[in-house]
């Protein structure tokens, strides 16, 4: 059985999907809480985020021990998506799902399940939805606010709700008494508190490996969490996948492979704090393939496999590490002589800026990169580039569907595109004999 599948173990195939009614409502504090919480009562878990998040996942894993999955409704193949609702379905254990942005917010053009927002998942799965509601500011009004949240939708069933960022005893009183009216269980307040903090940046929160106290963090998380919610009540209102056993039948066959082909059979990955953004779906595909996959850091001056015949180099933050990655000796001469021998190279993201030219960090310094594409980015005046990717491969015309989220800016790019938009003239990346890359994140294959 797989890491997946053993996770799954002792609640018969249930589960529910924490949301809210927009972002920032604290529901990635709460999840992190509450899956250390259970871990620490001896539930089985399985950890998923909606939506093309790197980060988050990386704190679910810390906090439960088990790999989180991303479940993606604009981005995946209905297909993809069957098949892991499948899997969480018929696979014994409580299946925590955290929601992205609001309940009802998702991408402007829609995608393989309406616009990937979480409640076309939560639909999709038939899995209830917990409403997380950020109570700051806010008195009786939530009744208001969560009756059009439960009523917007007869096909999402909101079934209960969790009360966050509480001011005093007497602020939870006045909410709890509100939605009484409603008839509408309410699992538990969490009032506002230091514990409940964790540090963030650009991208957003700072990663789960780079923080000394996480473990710490953690358990001080999961005990405010545990002093206030009913855990009898949450586990009670948890539900059966209603929605995904059979939900294949309206798609295709068994997926080909989720997400985009291995690029090698044996494959060097670059994992540190520069290069993290790796899908754990995408790694169990490739892995399911046969495929060898090997790591190596470049922040600790390593080079990549010489036994490898690909590199992947994932996104991540190596406009932060620029001045490190120009003096990783060993790094560079393995990467070029790699290029040189004629091995895929590939890079998403953070790895595309990395097979440039230059790299300007905040500071406005120039640090020179691995020099295998005609690219220069900059770090010093941000812009957010942020949104959901639908293209073709120039070479191959295949179609994939993936996320782009960066605020470095391109000062140069020249050379042939990688991918073209699907719905426009728009191109992306760059390709250089077997060297190739974009600042896109593929996700999956499109239909």
């Amino acid at each position: 059985m797989s890491e997946f599948e053993n996770a799954c173990t002792g609640f018969s195939g249930r589960g529910f999907i924490l949301a809210a009614p927009h972002s920032g409502s604290g529901k990635t504090t709460l999840t992190i809480g509450l899956l250390r919480a259970l871990a620490r009562q001896g539930h089985a878990i399985q950890p998923a985020k909606v939506g093309p998040d790197y980060i988050d996942p990386q704190f679910h894993q810390v906090a439960s021990g088990v790999p989180s999955l991303n479940l993606d409704g604009w981005a995946m193949r209905g297909e993809t998506l069957s098949a892991f609702g499948e899997a969480m379905a018929t696979q014994p254990g409580l299946t925590v799902i955290e929601g992205v942005m609001g309940l009802f917010d998702g991408a402007v053009k829609s995608g393989v399940l309406g616009h990937g927002a979480t409640a076309d998942l939560a639909k999709f799965l038939g899995l209830p939805v917990i409403l997380v509601v950020d109570c700051a500011g806010m008195g009786q009004s939530v009744a208001a606010l969560v009756k059009g949240f439960a009523s917007f939708d007869p096909d999402v069933q909101v079934a209960g709700v969790i009360l966050n960022k509480l001011g005093s005893l007497r602020h939870v009183d006045m909410m709890t008494e509100a939605l009484m009216k409603l008839g509408m269980p309410v699992i538990g307040a969490v009032t506002r508190s230091d514990e409940m903090e964790l540090p963030s940046r650009h991208l957003g929160l700072v990663q789960a490996g780079e923080m000394a106290d996480i473990e710490a963090r953690i358990e001080l998380i999961a005990d405010h969490v545990e002093r206030s919610l009913d855990f009898d009540l949450l586990l009670g209102l948890a539900g059966q996948f209603t929605g995904a056993v059979g939900a294949r039948a309206e798609f295709c066959a068994a997926p080909a492979g989720v997400g985009p082909a291995p690029i090698g059979q044996s494959i060097a990955v670059a994992s540190d704090e520069a290069f993290r953004f790796f899908y754990p779906h995408l790694k169990k595909a490739w892995l399911e393939a046969q495929v060898s996959l090997s790591f190596f850091s470049p922040l600790a001056d390593e080079a990549p496999a010489k036994g490898a015949d690909a590199i992947f180099l994932p996104g991540g933050y190596p406009e932060l590490y620029a001045g490190q990655l120009a003096g990783a000796g060993q790094f560079r001469t393995g990467m070029k002589a790699a290029a040189e021998s004629g091995k895929v190279i590939y890079g998403e993201c953070g790895g595309y800026m990395t097979l440039g030219d230059g790299l300007t960090d905040k500071n406005g310094q120039k640090h020179q990169m691995l020099g295998l594409l005609q690219l220069e980015t900059s770090f010093e005046t941000r812009k957010l580039h942020l949104g959901y990717r639908h293209v073709k491969a120039c070479e191959t015309g295949l179609t994939y569907r993936g996320h782009e989220f960066h605020y470095s800016t391109i000062c140069h790019e020249q050379g042939s595109p990688l991918y073209k938009d699907m719905d426009s003239e728009t191109v992306y990346g760059l390709r250089d004999g077997s060297v190739a890359g974009s600042f896109i994140h593929l996700i999956d294959q499109a239909v």
